[in-house]
């Protein structure tokens, strides 16, 4: 991805509580009790049918319903919760949404069994700790316009030799560089890109970046890759380090490609966590 005229390099820096062996075990059962009542009075400006559907998420986590158990009929949770139809039927959908139950007409509502295809990944794993650390800085290593070779140019719709926005960027921690990201931008006169990125310093800056605002959609892909040489000395890596690739491409509201690029995260550093079942619905709240 080479190639080059008009390049700036090197531009300036833009509880758990430990349990006593020898207590009574009901001691643990006042424990949970006064934990779930805190918890109850934390929801008790919640609307009914969330403090609904939370607390039987809270059951199926805590294994009084099993895979395939069924759980009270509509009529019986009105009864016991004192609330309305509406209500309960809004709970349920909550409980669906999340996966945590099926339900089967004329027979009820069932929990479900995790199921390791649902596994969903989120890109907060990468950024969500770092978006608002002081310590963490967006370094711009080179902005340019270059000529754009066949893969930049299959990746935007271009002809091979077409103009476009060339920019490398370190995310550093500490100064301890963590994330290198290479990007191509369809060039466009009229639109001031390269000035608003120049002035990009922060990650959260980066992730809500000018060039996206007004952009139909676009595709995220997640692979593992190997460091080339170039990578890695950027990331202070041997080459052929392992590392997570992001790659993305953005579209205008016509649908269009207009920006293209990748991330490579260091793989020492970042790791993906999903959850399954009533723990991934009770992690979300």
């Amino acid at each position: 991805m080479n190639g080059a005229a008009q390049t700036m390099d090197n531009v300036d820096k833009v509880g758990v509580s430990g349990t006593n062996a020898g207590a009574p075990a009901s001691n643990g059962v006042v424990a949970a009790r006064s934990e779930k009542d805190h918890r109850h009075q934390g929801r008790s400006h919640e609307p009914a049918y969330l403090r609904i559907a939370t607390e039987i998420t809270e059951k199926i986590r805590a294994g009084l319903y099993h895979a395939g158990d069924q759980l009270p009929t509509e009529p019986q949770l009105r009864t016991q919760y004192g609330v309305s139809p509406m209500t309960v039927r809004r709970a349920i959908n909550i409980l669906l949404d999340r996966r945590l139950v099926t339900t089967t007409q004329g027979k009820g509502t069932f929990v479900r069994a995790p199921d390791m295809g649902e596994a969903i990944f989120r890109l907060q794993e990468i950024t969500d700790l770092w978006v608002d650390d002081a310590s963490v800085a967006v370094l711009l290593l080179e902005a340019g316009i270059i000529a754009a070779d066949d893969e930049i140019a299959a990746a935007l719709g271009l002809g091979p030799g077409d103009p476009v926005v060339f920019l490398r960027r370190v995310i550093q921690r500490n100064e301890q560089p963590l994330i290198y990201q290479q990007e191509y931008v369809v060039y466009d006169e009229h639109r001031p890109l390269v000035e608003a990125e120049l002035q990009v310093t922060s990650l959260k800056g980066l992730l809500q970046s000018p060039q996206v605002e007004g952009m139909l959609g676009g595709r995220l892909t997640i692979q593992a890759v190997s460091l080339d040489a170039e990578a890695a000395a950027v990331l202070k890596l041997p080459e052929g380090s392992a590392a997570f690739c992001l790659e993305s491409l953005f579209n205008d509201s016509a649908g269009k490609p207009v920006s293209w690029g990748r991330f490579l995260c260091r793989a020492d550093q970042f790791r993906l966590t999903s959850y399954l079942g009533a723990t991934f619905a009770s992690e979300e709240r």
